[in-house]
């Protein structure tokens, strides 16, 4: 699940959620909301993050696939 392996990378660099919705402009609720897997990411929303956080666009989902 790719909103497990953003949560997990942001645990281990010790990234709050207030700094995505900064960088980003999503709403807490919303970031909160997707990373818990109550809602989608949509795809412009990904690519916010994964720019946030300065890795390429599939990173996420190399990771997801490590962990399933």
């Amino acid at each position: 699940m790719i909103a497990k392996a953003i949560r997990e990378y942001m645990k281990e660099n010790g990234i709050k959620q207030s700094f995505i919705c900064d960088k980003t402009g999503m709403t807490r609720h919303s970031i909160s909301s997707a990373l818990k897997g109550e809602r989608k990411l949509s795809i412009e929303e990904y690519a916010r993050i994964c720019k946030a956080l300065n890795v390429p666009y599939n990173y996420f989902f190399e990771k997801s696939k490590q962990t399933a």
